[in-house]
């Protein structure tokens, strides 16, 4: 632990920049992940954050498709009118990715003015990184009095910072194992752990068709309002169209969206109670045409340069049904992961689509080296490995042809990376 006397030297002055406050930030805490929400609760009202005013509350929790419904729910609530804050995390490029209002990424002076804020409301309570994000966020949302905010889980959800707000709606998008470590080597662990954010009276909307028993208890015991998938609302899909039928809602024919159709139908169901007389144009267009960045994000038409966050099994089992439902050549990957995933299943899921394999380190503590993922591959299988991305994305584009499909996965450092590194490339 860092000595108070240094802490008290490190703590940045007037006028610092947003940057130095985010390396204070790293340092001051001795660990990236401590769950458990005493110390931010306490913070939180100290800064009076255990409420936020008359905004109505969606708390979204899930292995994936946080991120995506999320976007959904805001662009549905920014089109009918309504004012809306985002907190998600982790960021693609900018940590001011992290917190949105209105549609708009917050300011530096805006962040720098909620950490200073949280720095003297703390004391002598340590938070991590993570908790504070949380909190800046809360703080930029009370003072902004919205009408809408959207908190996306950062872990978990029952000792996740964002759960020290009582949701007016809870969300689960899906249900899969990832962060063993914290949340458990079974889906009934993750499951009770993900329910941790519903409350008594209270919708708690349920996206994951293969619901665990320990989710349908937690919601029994606290009183939850639980409307499930395939129970209570359900939806389907042609070529062209899809389907979705709930409480108050039968809407035909709508366009096919470009985020997970899975995560589309949780989130139309999430509206049904968030906001009720929503209009079905708005409704159309909101799951219909949301993109997010980084979530099958086309870099390239010709050929194709795909970017997706994928980075455990649930997300490459979906990557792996939108690549095979793509028109194309061949296809290339290109991957480089945490050490503390489940590489190996990401890996094998994708194994036997991929014609050609490009691994690369990430420079980063946490990150797997291509070596390791090379050996994790099925036998058989080959890989050419790189200390850099940019030597292994060099590699790849050297042999690119126009009917080509090159994917780049396996964590938001891996598409990160890639898309500072790409320069929109004319391949034709």
């Amino acid at each position: 632990m860092i000595e108070n006397d240094t802490l008290m030297q490190m703590v940045p002055g007037k006028g610092a920049t947003l940057n130095t406050w985010l390396e204070y930030l790293l340092a001051i805490h001795p660990t990236e992940i401590d769950m458990g929400l005493t110390r931010v609760s306490t913070v939180a009202a100290r800064m009076g954050l255990t409420e936020l005013g008359l905004a109505k509350v969606v708390t979204v929790a899930g292995t994936n498709g946080k991120g995506t419904t999320c976007a959904m729910i805001e662009a549905a609530m920014l089109m009918s009118g309504q004012t809306v804050g985002v907190y998600s995390s982790p960021h693609l490029l900018h940590y001011n990715e992290r917190v949105r209002i209105n549609g708009v990424d917050v300011t530096d002076p805006e962040l720098v003015a909620a950490f200073e804020a949280i720095e003297l409301a703390r004391a002598e309570i340590s938070l991590t990184f993570f908790e504070y994000a949380t909190l800046a966020g809360l703080y930029l949302f009370k003072a902004a009095e919205l009408d809408v905010v959207l908190l996306e889980v950062g872990l978990g959800g029952r000792l996740d910072a964002t759960n020290l707000i009582d949701a007016d709606i809870a969300v689960v998008t899906s249900i899969d194992l990832d962060h063993q470590e914290y949340l458990g080597d079974t889906r009934e662990l993750v499951g009770a752990e993900k329910a941790g954010i519903f409350r008594a009276g209270r919708p708690a909307i349920v996206g994951e068709p293969d619901c665990p028993e320990s989710l349908l208890a937690v919601a029994k015991k606290v009183g939850a309002r639980l409307y499930r998938v395939d129970a209570d609302f359900s939806y389907q899909c042609s070529e062209q169209s899809w389907h979705y039928q709930g409480q108050y809602f039968d809407l035909p024919q709508l366009p096919l969206p470009f985020l997970p159709q899975p995560n589309a139908a949780t989130v139309i169901a999430v509206l049904e109670h968030l906001c009720p007389s929503i209009s079905a144009d708005i409704l159309a267009k909101s799951v219909g045409q949301t993109q997010l960045a980084g979530r099958l994000e086309y870099l390239s038409h010709s050929p194709k340069v795909i970017v997706d966050v994928a980075h455990n099994p649930h997300a490459a089992r979906y990557l792996k049904s939108r690549l095979a439902a793509m028109p194309k050549g061949r296809l290339f990957a290109l991957c480089g992961m945490l050490k503390d995933k489940d590489a190996r299943s990401v890996l094998q899921e994708l194994s036997s689509d991929v014609q050609q394999w490009f691994l690369c380190d990430l420079a980063v503590p946490r990150g797997a080296s291509a070596t390791d993922l090379a050996a994790m591959l099925p036998d058989g299988v080959t890989a050419a490995t790189f200390n850099q991305m940019s030597e292994a994305w060099m590699a790849i584009k050297a042999q690119l042809r126009s009917e080509d499909v090159v994917i780049v996965f396996g964590s938001f450092y891996t598409v990160a990376g890639f898309k500072d590194l790409y320069k929109g490339e004319d391949f034709v």
